[in-house]
């Protein structure tokens, strides 16, 4: 399976800004019918916790755009938005969109940002969710989620063979990105795609560094800190192989 994960320079809170730069990275970058398309936690808006410019309903915007970008490209398309909670509140979500424009999944981030007040606007999620795709089981994550191992471990009791975490990851952080994503791979067995934002907004400087990572923690793509679109090939038989060689999945308790 081809991934292409788009890393680029979020513009605060302009839907419309974002949606077109996307579609101009990704019309560049031509990606092959089938593949998986992966944006960055809150794509169109960046990290806001102004639910007036971030908070839409399940056919918004944002989820249109996603709609549109799939069927364009024939792609599985992953992106993050927000979308409605209780009380009042938000949900920073994944979604899944296929290459008929039919949801696929839609993850609420279950680990919040709290040392970003994260909590105070978005509600929590309940559960992790997989969804399958060319020849793989997938789960979505969001950002801060990447800290928090039992997440992926549950994931991969689903039996996911990848682990995609979408994020805006800030730049003091960026080590602590980059070796759990690697320590996310070794202990799952896994493929892991991590997709970050770069730039800069009202809070924060990105340091990009979108990243796939095979299962033995080996990167084998690095977007560095430039706006683009990485392309990697992902195989299933890596996963598969090295499964059935080294036993840590089968010694879980």
């Amino acid at each position: 399976m081809k991934v292409y994960a788009v890393q680029h320079d979020i513009v605060w809170e302009d839907k419309p800004a974002n949606f077109d730069r996307v579609a101009a990275l990704l019309a560049a970058a031509r990606p092959e019918a089938g593949s998986l398309i992966v944006l960055e936690e809150m794509f169109a808006t960046g990290f806001s916790k102004d639910l007036s410019r971030t908070r839409e309903a399940t056919d918004g915007e944002t989820s249109a755009f996603l709609q549109q970008l799939a069927i364009r490209h024939e792609c599985t398309v992953i992106g993050g938005l927000v979308g409605c909670g209780s009380q009042g509140l938000g949900r920073n979500e994944a979604l899944v969109i296929g290459p008929e424009g039919q949801e696929l999944a839609r993850y609420v981030k279950m680990q919040p940002f709290t040392g970003g007040a994260e909590d105070q606007v978005h509600e929590a999620g309940a559960k992790v969710v997989t969804f399958e795709f060319g020849g793989f089981k997938i789960a979505p994550l969001v950002c801060y989620d990447l800290r928090f191992p039992e997440l992926a471990r549950d994931a991969i009791r689903q039996g996911a063979e990848v682990l995609v975490y979408i994020a805006s990851w800030p730049i003091k952080r960026a080590q602590h990105w980059v070796t759990l994503l690697q320590a996310r791979a070794i202990e799952n067995l896994a493929w892991v795609v991590g997709v970050n934002r770069c730039g800069t907004d009202p809070e924060f400087t990105y340091p990009g560094r979108t990243l796939v990572v095979d299962p033995n923690g080996n990167i084998i793509a690095d977007a560095a800190d430039r706006e683009g679109v990485l392309v990697a090939d992902l195989s299933l038989p890596i996963v598969t192989d090295w499964r059935a060689q080294f036993p840590a999945l089968r010694d879980m308790r």
